[in-house]
């Protein structure tokens, strides 16, 4: 049953800088050589056709705040949107429709809100979909410091590259006898190669001096072992970068004494998931984190990464920061820099300024006052 199930895994693979001076983590996530899609979208004398999925409970807000801040920064977007559907769509197996990720694979480039899988009624999880048909290999994360929002550390500024299609998400469960279930762990030499080239890629057009690889192999000698032997054939390449390797449970001790000893993290799918939600905490929550995935073909899907919040769906309490800075890495993906940046200053301003704030920031501003300031700041 094993072994049946890892052939099918297997056999379906196929410095510009803040205007708030801090390092801009996104001012190209692609290399020019692979994505000529933003080439052609920097041009902005006809709009350019993005994909939204506005998702699921306080998704709809906030996408309806980045779509009207975009109006006003008079951003040539035009959106083409998709909801989660009210059944099953066996084509892709889960509430995505077929031609949702048509979409996305048309236009080459997206923004997803919230989107919510009921936990255990049997449905494929809506971003494990996407990541999937989509082939979003590597997902980035930055987390920095936000001006004028004090936590407690200052002047964090790393970024976490995590390995979106394999790993212990790759889906593959059984029951091996009553009582005993059996999870698969996929590691492969091609998957662990991609997002390792990636992630020396990214740190070198962005300055970034040192990465990371963040591992168990101690315990995991043969999965974890072939993702640090695929990341040392990469680093031989890029020899003005610091390679170094971490076990997994001392990044985390480290990054919680001191985040500064970081810079650009590479790892599985797993333990990116775990380190890089530790690394929003540090800079204020998932609230404030940018995030955009990236596909092979030239695709960029950025997205919010906290959750759909059901309790406070429709009450005009969310906070779009999270999908407003995603937003931005888009328009950074597409090359429209100067739409970037002052949309990326009209929130920092606003969020520093301290006036209005939601109240995961301490304030008791709605989503509407929000991001009217944050249009006054444009």
């Amino acid at each position: 049953m094993a072994s049946q199930l890892l052939r099918r895994v297997i056999g379906s693979r196929s410095t510009t800088r803040f205007l708030s001076g801090a390092a801009n983590p996104f001012p190209s996530l692609l290399s020019s050589s692979s994505s000529p899609a933003a080439r052609v979208f920097s041009s902005t004398s006809t709009p350019i056709t993005a994909t939204l999925f506005p998702g699921d409970g306080i998704g709809p807000e906030i996408a309806e705040s980045v779509k009207q801040i975009f109006r006003e920064a008079e951003v040539p977007i035009q959106w083409e949107e998709h909801y989660v559907g009210e059944q099953i769509d066996p084509r892709t197996q889960s509430f995505l429709t077929w031609e949702s990720l048509e979409s996305v694979r048309r236009n080459k480039v997206g923004l997803k809100g919230p989107m919510a899988t009921p936990i255990g009624k049997g449905h494929r999880s809506l971003n494990l979909t996407l990541r999937k048909e989509l082939n979003l290999y590597a997902n980035v994360r930055p987390c920095y410091s936000l001006p004028g929002y004090k936590t407690r550390y200052d002047d964090v500024d790393l970024v976490t590259i995590r390995e979106n299609t394999e790993g212990e998400y790759s889906g593959l469960e059984h029951q091996v006898v009553r009582g005993v279930v059996e999870s698969l762990k996929i590691i492969t030499r091609q998957a662990s190669l991609r997002v390792a080239e990636y992630a020396f890629h990214y740190a070198q057009a962005h300055g970034r001096k040192r990465v990371s690889a963040i591992h168990k192999a101690n315990i995991m000698q043969k999965t974890d072992g072939l993702f640090l032997k695929c990341c040392r054939e990469v680093a031989e390449k890029y020899p003005d970068i610091v390679y170094e390797e971490v076990v997994i449970d001392n990044c985390c001790m480290m990054l919680v004494k001191n985040p500064a000893l970081f810079d650009v993290l590479v790892m599985p799918n797993l333990y990116g998931d775990i380190i890089s939600d530790l690394c929003a905490g540090l800079i204020g929550g998932l609230g404030l984190t940018p995030s955009c995935n990236i596909g092979e073909g030239g695709i960029a899907l950025a997205e919010a990464v906290h959750g759909s919040a059901p309790d406070i769906a429709g009450k005009n309490l969310a906070n779009p920061t999270a999908l407003l800075l995603s937003a931005v890495t888009m328009l950074r993906h597409l090359e429209l820099h100067d739409k970037a940046d002052r949309i990326q200053d009209a929130i920092l301003k606003t969020i520093a300024e301290g006036k209005y704030r939601t109240a995961d920031l301490g304030g008791k501003s709605t989503t509407t006052d929000f991001a009217q300031a944050i249009i006054d700041h444009l």
